[in-house]
């Protein structure tokens, strides 16, 4: 049984039909049929990516998905050459790294999963159902399914499973239930980062990105707000804008076009001139980073396991959490292969090591960069905000430098990838005597060339 019908659980969902005659999927939303924004789902209004890595994780669970999912209209592009990055202000030089960049709108998105989902036989799906809590054997040594009730209905029931996987996302009960039946409780770790977004569609007066797929210029600690301008599905231009530590945009189209004046660059200023707005912007706030740390419980029921934002849910900036959930699901894959169900303990402690201790590092590393952000800047975390200022710089002169970059950032290669001797030295050398930096496309088609990039 999979609490939760999102992505995460989604994919959690497909890994367990492999191994269980029947898998449940249980939600509090109506989920079959739906293409829109789902209510409890928030962040399904808001641009979502999914990562290169993710990606490749989505196709191998689901083949072919990738295809049909551009057939509906999604545009494609690679992450490091067809996305036009500024780091502090600077374009990062373009080239092909082999990793496609999936444009499509969160709804979109997962509306092909849940429907590649959908018709796998052995899984059915418990529409409008809330979750009210864990059914357990006598002294709650084993979880043996959960107790639920319809919406709009008094009557409770208990759902029977042989394996319960929480997949409800951020506001996961777990660490509550595990409390409640003496497992103690859950250590968890959090960061402050004060996140408010908002996102709204158009449909541009000229073209803004000269055959990219998305302008993207990051916060810094210089100027702690940015935005991602990506052409999606519907033949529209997806904008998601944000400023970190309770700097949020505003949520009426005048304000947020200026707003927009004050990015590091101007081009997405500039593109929205004329613009048609086909919505009202739309906020979104998330004011802390938590991690659960299951795999640091010294015991752990049985039958029990969670998945995606249930266990760790990133500062979403960095796009990590669908192709984190995307990766949890490979590892809960790997334990089945026996066709008992997973010792939680140990599955956990392969989550963290092999999916989640990785990207849960790098971005650390980057919010600690941001004064207000709160958190020990230790020597490891200062040398590695260092070495990624050398990385940023480099990258703006050698596209070689761009795509191993965003190989790391995709989840394709692993940061150590980076510490290599060879590329260390190419940073060093790049971003101390590498020249100028490359002008963007858009200059080059005749654009201005932003003065933070001219100079």
């Amino acid at each position: 049984m999979v609490l939760g019908g999102s992505i995460a659980g989604l994919f959690a969902a497909r890994v367990l039909s492999d191994a269980y005659d029947e898998v449940l999927i249980v939600d509090r939303d109506l989920l079959l049929g739906v293409e829109g924004p789902r209510r409890s789902c928030p962040q399904g209004r808001h641009i979502n990516g999914l990562l290169a890595r993710g990606q490749q994780t989505m196709e191998e669970l689901f083949p072919g998905i990738t295809d049909e999912i551009i057939a509906d209209g999604v545009p494609t592009g690679d992450l490091a050459g067809d996305v036009r990055w500024y780091f502090n202000g600077k374009h990062l030089k373009q080239q092909h790294a082999g990793l496609l960049c999936l444009a499509a709108t969160r709804p979109l998105l997962e509306k092909h999963i849940r429907a590649r989902t959908q018709v796998i036989p052995n899984i059915t799906f418990a529409e409008q159902h809330e979750v009210l809590g864990l059914q357990t054997s006598a002294g709650g040594a084993r979880v043996t399914g959960v107790r639920v009730q319809r919406l709009e209905s008094d009557e409770e029931e208990i759902l029977r499973a042989d394996l319960v996987v929480d997949a409800t996302g951020r506001g996961s009960r777990m660490p509550v239930w595990l409390e409640e039946l003496g497992y103690g409780r859950v250590e968890e770790e959090s960061r402050k980062v004060g996140l408010g977004y908002v996102t709204q569609h158009y449909r541009l007066a000229k073209d803004a990105h000269f055959g990219d797929v998305s302008i993207n210029p990051v916060a810094s600690a210089e100027v702690p707000r940015g935005a991602i301008f990506v052409r999606t599905d519907g033949d529209r231009i997806e904008m998601t804008t944000y400023g970190m530590l309770g700097d949020h945009p505003p949520t009426d189209t005048a304000g947020l076009r200026e707003w927009m004046r004050t990015m590091a660059v101007p081009d997405i200023y500039d593109a929205l001139e004329g613009a048609e707005a086909l919505d009202e912007p739309v906020a979104f706030k998330f004011p802390t980073t938590i991690r659960r740390r299951y795999e640091r419980m010294s015991r752990l029921p049985d039958g029990l396991v969670a998945t995606g934002d249930a266990v760790c849910c990133f500062n979403p900036v960095y796009a990590q959490g669908m192709t984190v959930a995307a990766l949890g699901a490979l590892t809960l894959r790997s334990h089945l292969h026996t066709g008992a169900a997973p010792e939680p303990r140990r599955y956990f402690q392969d989550l963290a090591r092999d999916v989640i201790d990785a990207p849960w590092e790098m971005t650390k590393t980057v919010d600690l960069g941001f004064p207000g952000v709160e958190g020990e800047r230790t020597l490891k975390v200062r040398l590695g905000q260092a070495f990624l200022k050398r990385v940023q710089l480099a990258a703006t002169r050698d596209g070689a430098v761009t795509a191993a970059y965003m190989r790391a950032a995709g989840l394709v290669d692993r940061p150590e990838a980076m510490m290599r001797p060879g590329f260390v030295l190419r940073v060093l050398w790049k971003s101390w005597f590498g020249g100028q930096p490359a002008p963007t496309r858009a200059s080059s088609a005749a654009h201005h060339i932003p003065d933070a990039v001219a100079g």
